[in-house]
This record gives structure tokens, C-alpha cells and sequence, in this order.
């Protein structure tokens, strides 16, 4: 195959992955590995046609195994370190809250309900301690 013919092929591969196809990183290494096979023969690097297609499978298999979950998790947001969930976070209380008692309050752009499970009164305008949330219940503290 010619050069610009691994080009194009890369460029579709690629291309559609990051466009159409959510195949989960794959595809994104075929392409590359086609574009690579392409700039090898642009650069005069000779090889029948047979060869060509191994290059290019083996090139996809060994950068798929090497690099394709690392780079994966890190765009998807799985990497170690990455926090789950509310808790140990800070919310801004808008009234004063007793201990026992809940109200209502703006976190993360939506209303949500904070229940004080502490054993001290929270001041109206002061942040609390998030301990856990239950559904769309925050469970807060200043303790």
C-alpha cells in the first residue's frame, strides 16, 4: 500500500474513534500505528506489502498492550487517587442548623438536604464537614 493510503487509513481509524465510535482506546492505536507504517515509507523505508501489514500489527498490539490503560484511565478519570463521592468535603450552611436538624443548602450547582449529626450548633454562613451523603442528604458536622 501506498504511503498516503496507511495516512488516510490512520486518519479514519483515528478519526473515528475520537469522533463516532467509543471503542473504549482502540482504535486511536490503529490509527496511529497506519500513520506510522505511512510516514516509514514516506521516508523511503522500503518494504513489500506483506511486511507493511505485520509492521502495522505489531506496532497496534504492542502499543495497545503497552499504553492504551494507562492512557485510557487517565482521560476516563480512573486514576489512582481520583475521589469518589462527597465525603470529607465542605458545604457552606445557609441557616443555622441545631444538632439533629436538617435544612437546605447549595452544593455542587444543585439543592441538596444537610442533616447535622453532630453534637454542636452550625452557625448560618459557615462550612461544615461533609461525613457522608445518603441519597440527597448530606450528613455534616463542625465538630
Amino acid at each position: 500500500m501506498t504511503w498516503w493510503g496507511w495516512m488516510i487509513l490512520g486518519a479514519f481509524l483515528f478519526g473515528s474513534e475520537l469522533f463516532a465510535i467509543d471503542a473504549q482506546f482502540y482504535l486511536v492505536f490503529l490509527g496511529i500505528s497506519a500513520m506510522l507504517v505511512g510516514v516509514a515509507d514516506l521516508l523511503g523505508i522500503a518494504m513489500p506489502e506483506w511486511v507493511q501489514w505485520l509492521v502495522f500489527a505489531s506496532l497496534s498490539l504492542i502499543s495497545m498492550f503497552t499504553f492504551r490503560k494507562q492512557l485510557y484511565d487517565k482521560i476516563r478519570g480512573d486514576v489512582p487517587g481520583f475521589k469518589e463521592g462527597v465525603a470529607g468535603e465542605l458545604v457552606k450552611i445557609d441557616s443555622e442548623l441545631e444538632p439533629g436538624r436538617d435544612s437546605r443548602t447549595q452544593f455542587r450547582g444543585t439543592d441538596w438536604t444537610v442533616l447535622n449529626v453532630g453534637s454542636q450548633t452550625i452557625e448560618a454562613g459557615t462550612r461544615a464537614k461533609v461525613l457522608k451523603a445518603e441519597g440527597l442528604t448530606l450528613h455534616v458536622s463542625n465538630d
